[in-house]
């Protein structure tokens, strides 16, 4: 809920916030709920009024949560079409995403711009809120405007390990220990393709920007399942996953 929170403070809520609250959980007046608005707090709070055209609550007090996983975990996604895109951004957040980068490449098959583009990355962003509804998380994951692929190294922070997913790749996930703090807070940015993979030339962009091949099995992983599965292995290795 894209709103300052603070104890004390009464407000009305947005229409899409009042309808889950009075229509679906049909709470009334003086019922307690949770609000959050990705701070990285709860906000425990009360309904005042549940009218027909407007919801308002008063906010008692504010809970921090501290659950983001110590592994900051960058997703540099090829567009997908439709779900797909959906469920990887609302399944890496629930996996601990700390940043998610969607990227054009030479076989893009989604091609976003103008209004289209504004719709979409805010569609983007109500699937990220939601997902960290659903999984407890108090902060949402950065989510950039879709940029060229020849242009995101310049957009990563320095340093960590930048691996892209390659059946023939140099590396295997176990052998990365060593390159990755033993206490859980190293920094890795993954990088999948688009259905139809990367083109020679997307390779090529990657490796320049200091990206490295990583093998994830022996088979052929959808775009829908290769960063999933990436992350899921990277956190159960070497981040929050493995406590």
């Amino acid at each position: 809920m894209d709103l300052s929170l603070a104890p004390g403070a009464r407000l009305t809520l947005p229409d899409s916030a009042a309808a889950h609250l009075v229509r679906v959980l049909r709470l009334r007046e003086g019922d307690g709920c949770v609000l959050f608005n990705g701070d990285g707090h709860d906000y425990a709070a009360r309904i005042v009024e549940a009218g027909k055209r407007s919801t308002v609550i008063e906010v008692l007090d504010a809970t921090p949560v501290d659950n983001e996983s110590p592994l900051r975990v960058t997703l540099v996604q090829g567009i997908a079409r439709g779900e797909k895109m959906d469920l990887v951004l609302q399944k890496a957040t629930e996996l601990g995403v700390d940043r998610i980068v969607p990227v054009n490449s030479e076989r893009s098959e989604v091609k976003l711009d103008g209004e289209r583009l504004e719709r979409r990355v805010a569609h983007w962003r109500a699937v990220l809120a939601s997902a960290c509804e659903q999984c407890g998380r108090a902060r949402l994951p950065r989510l950039d405007a879709p940029v060229a692929l020849a242009s995101v190294g310049g957009l990563l922070d320095p340093g960590g390990l930048r691996l892209t997913l390659d059946p023939q790749g140099a590396h295997a996930l176990p052998g990365l220990a060593p390159r990755l703090p033993a206490d859980g807070s190293g920094t890795v940015v993954v990088a999948v393709g688009p259905e139809g993979g990367w083109a020679p030339r997307d390779r090529d962009r990657l490796q320049a920007a200091g990206f490295e091949g990583l093998r994830l099995g022996p088979r052929v992983l959808r775009t829908e399942t290769a960063g999933l599965a990436a992350i899921a292995a990277l956190q159960a290795l070497y981040g929050d996953l493995r406590a």
